[in-house]
């Protein structure tokens, strides 16, 4: 479950745990209703932001705790403890107290207090939240390699998109206490269903423009681009949209296909990772903002520098060989197979799934 900060993505999951009463609809894990059951009841194991362990307990006490409670017999809770530890590489921390280990070791312990009561399903909120960014990176890969192992269904609420990509099979989408869309995260990327999905997906941001179609043509402020024939958009002649364009479908021109259009373009901003670069330039076109579509972060900086501008300031991932500088003029290509097209009145996509998987 992803999506900006109060958007139902807690309530949801606190609603399924039991913390929380519904007021409406049913709640059921596999085909069994658990709507009016107790917490206790549902066979679900939490896992919070804030790991809550027992500070006076070991790790070992920790682990076995929810076992002790179910009054578990001892040697199968000593077994299942050792085999939780061995697990999650904490077989050597077992007689350690928790102020005693790193924030990782922490959520570790968290995790295996959950996963050793073999619970029907895992509920995370955040778990990875309170880490900095480096071992939330390495913690990501072990929940990975951690589900691949015992299998068991896990919901995760987060408002990180990349936690959300990455450790996903299916990612629901939430603003404003609805479900924008549910799809597997490279078809949240490929086929956004509305705007809201389009911008917070994807980072840099997807640019967003107003444009008018006429024929095979899109004409955006000044440009007017010819149409990839198997990408137009549902909509009529001389109709307008709102044209999206990802920054990957940019380049620097010396490194693209001559054939693609080009546009010069004066560089603000360079940001160089290495691998690649990314470019923030002007362009003579009128921006669309999406309220709250950039995580939890206060104000989005792409979205802040382009509002209240007659020209908006958009983003394009160049080549790492780029020769771009900043204050330089710039050719770039830009590929129209690659443009999204929306309804400016109700924010929903103009391109069938055909079209958007082409992309």
């Amino acid at each position: 479950l992803v999506g900006p900060s109060g958007c139902g993505k807690t309530t949801l999951l606190r609603s399924i745990g039991g913390l929380e009463k519904v007021t409406d609809g049913r709640i059921k894990i596999g085909e069994r209703d658990v709507t009016k059951l107790e917490p206790g009841a549902r066979d679900l194991a939490m896992v919070f932001q804030n790991y809550a362990l027992y500070p006076h307990m070991t790790v070992g006490g920790n682990l076995g705790y929810g076992l002790r409670v179910r009054k578990t017999p001892r040697k199968v809770r000593e077994q299942r403890v050792k085999e939780v530890a061995t697990l999650l590489g904490l077989e050597n921390l077992l007689e350690r107290r928790p102020g005693q280990l790193s924030g990782g070791q922490q959520q570790r312990v968290a995790m295996g207090r959950a996963i050793v009561r073999e619970p029907a399903a895992f509920l995370m909120d955040e778990p990875l939240s309170n880490l900095d960014a480096k071992l939330r990176v390495s913690m990501r890969t072990s929940l990975q390699q951690l589900h691949s192992r015992i299998g068991t269904t896990t919901i995760y609420v987060t408002h990180d998109q990349v936690e959300a990509m990455t450790l996903g099979q299916r990612v629901a989408v939430m603003r404003d206490g609805r479900m924008q869309q549910v799809d597997a995260p490279q078809r949240l990327y490929e086929e956004p269903v509305n705007l809201f999905v389009a911008a917070f997906i994807g980072s840099p941001a997807m640019n967003l423009m107003n444009g008018t179609l006429a024929g095979d043509t899109v004409t955006i402020g000044k440009l007017r681009i010819p149409l990839d024939r198997d990408r137009r958009p549902a909509a009529s002649r001389d109709e307008g949209v709102i044209v999206g364009i990802r920054p990957e479908a940019f380049e620097d021109a010396g490194f693209a296909d001559s054939s693609l259009p080009q546009l010069d373009a004066r560089v603000e901003v360079l940001e160089e990772l290495g691998s690649d670069a990314y470019a923030f330039f002007e362009l003579d076109a009128e921006p669309v903002v999406v309220e709250q579509a950039q995580s939890d972060l206060p104000e989005d900086e792409t979205t802040l520098l382009a509002e209240d501008r007659d020209r908006a300031l958009f983003s394009a991932r160049l080549d790492a060989r780029t020769k771009a500088k900043v204050g330089d003029t710039v050719r770039l290509t830009v590929d129209p197979s690659r443009f999204y097209f929306f309804s400016p009145t109700t924010g929903e996509s103009l391109l069938g799934p055909a079209a958007a998987r082409a992309a």
